[in-house]
């Protein structure tokens, strides 16, 4: 996709296939906060950019220009992958509703904690958590003298904001600190997957083949099948998964006419529909489904 990279800021110059609101609450990303529609912040790991939506480019601030060129996938043309399902007549009024929806490549462990939190949790909780812990646990890192303060800010405070806790600074945190960052239920798993995690080197996970990611992941407390395909889809990019919540149960009850509630039956079906480009399609129909009908931010 057509981008230029400057010292502190990339611009994009094609709309067709970049809209900041349909990358950030189509469900894979957590650590962000939207104003006004036009005006848009981000924290991924120790790194932090805020995106400014003009009629004809959008302009993407930070001190860090290569990571956000690929945390926001820009050397991948997304019109050739919206042309190569555009035919599947079911999903194209998804692809025309989420035109603008693009896989981020995010940190491995930020995707695990994340989701974990995200079982049968809400955005607003699932966002509050994920800052309280960044807070608490992450590094205080100073904002480039770029950016204005942002009053109000979720994500900033006065000229600062929080880097994602590592793995090395949240194996420090108790089942009562992540209770308290509002995990419920969900603390015990935390821990008990932090302390897996520390004995593990989990810069090692890039390396594992396909299924040896998904069976390391499988074994970690509170990652099940959807979890997991979530953080292979969002940190390594596996696009022939297809992680099934109540919303693609939806759409595969649709597709099919039936009530089924077998989710191991939908993702290997809907997989073997799209293939490669699984990832892509459970996307644009995650957004179509939970946006073009209005209705609760809820993640199971």
């Amino acid at each position: 996709m057509k981008h230029t990279k400057l010292n502190n800021k990339i611009i994009v110059n094609d709309l067709s296939q970049f809209e900041i609101k349909q990358i950030f609450d189509c469900g894979q990303i957590f650590r962000y906060h939207i104003y006004n529609d036009n005006v848009a912040e981000v924290v991924s790991k120790d790194n932090y950019a805020r995106i400014f939506t003009y009629k004809d480019k959008v302009e993407i601030e930070t001190d860090n220009v290569d990571y956000f060129v690929n945390f926001f996938d820009l050397d991948r043309d997304y019109n050739a992958i919206k042309d190569s399902l555009k035919d599947d007549k079911f999903l194209s009024p998804a692809i025309k509703f989420g035109y603008g929806i693009r896989i981020l490549n995010q940190d491995v462990f930020e995707m695990i904690v994340s989701f974990i939190i995200s079982a049968n949790n809400n955005i607003k909780r699932i966002k509050n958590s994920l800052n309280a812990l960044s807070k608490k646990f992450g590094t205080k890192i100073g904002l480039h003298s770029c950016f204005n303060e942002i009053e109000n800010s979720p994500l900033t405070s006065g000229k600062v904001y929080y880097a994602f806790p590592t793995l090395k600074q949240l194996k420090k945190a108790s089942v009562k600190d992540f209770v308290e960052a509002g995990l419920g239920y969900r603390a015990e798993y935390m821990h008990h997957t932090i302390q897996r995690l520390k004995q593990t080197d989990i810069n090692n996970f890039v390396n594992l083949s396909d299924n040896e990611q998904l069976e390391f992941l499988l074994s970690l407390k509170g990652v099940g099948e959807k979890v997991a395909h979530c953080i292979l889809l969002f940190s390594v990019h596996q696009t022939h998964v297809f992680p099934v919540d109540t919303w693609i149960n939806k759409v595969y009850n649709d597709l099919t006419s039936t009530t089924t509630t077998n989710r191991k039956v939908i993702s290997k079906e809907l997989t073997s529909r799209y293939k490669n480009l699984s990832g892509y399609a459970q996307q644009y129909f995650f957004y179509y489904y939970r946006s073009a009908r209005n209705t609760p931010a809820l993640i199971d």
